[in-house]
């Protein structure tokens, strides 16, 4: 499962005090450590108004879903109408990482492991050659080597 870094403007409107903000978080961690969704740490009392942004972690892939969960989770904290802002992943360079990443593209494709003479993996992926006619191989193949800091071939059938 992967693990998504969900942000959210809290007060969009800028219209929160200091201490409705502390009072605020004190709630988001209460519903999210009943939901095991990890918020990171930050003072977003002392942020500008603009910047009045909570980062949550929140484990799976639909992006979309993730980002209503979080908007639901901080209006019930915060009683504001929060903004979704971006989201992105950690990577642990595990083979789910790989299959987020392909279909961050919007493309599937088979991932295998090998152990490599120097102690690192090499990832194999093997995608079908239409995908590569409306992606370049070479943006695949970089993301995935980014995101999973192994040696990655790409075959395709």
């Amino acid at each position: 499962m992967r693990t998504a870094v969900v942000r959210v403007q809290v007060d969009p409107a800028g219209r929160l005090t200091p201490e409705q903000l502390t009072g605020g978080m004190a709630a988001l961690r209460s519903l999210t450590d009943a939901a095991h969704i990890g918020v990171l740490e930050n003072n977003i009392a002392e942020m500008p108004a603009s910047r009045r942004e909570v980062e949550l972690l929140m484990l799976g892939g639909d992006a979309e879903q993730l980002k209503r969960d979080a908007v639901a989770l901080c209006a019930k904290a915060f009683g504001t109408a929060p903004t979704p802002g971006v989201i992105t992943y950690l990577s642990r360079g595990t083979d789910d990482d790989a299959h987020g990443v392909l279909a961050g593209f919007g493309i599937t494709g088979e991932i295998t492991r090998t152990p490599g003479d120097e102690g690192f993996d090499i990832i194999d992926v093997t995608l079908q050659k239409a995908d590569l006619d409306r992606i370049p191989e070479s943006r695949i193949h970089t993301a995935l080597e980014a995101s999973l800091n192994c040696e990655v071939h790409i075959r395709t059938v």
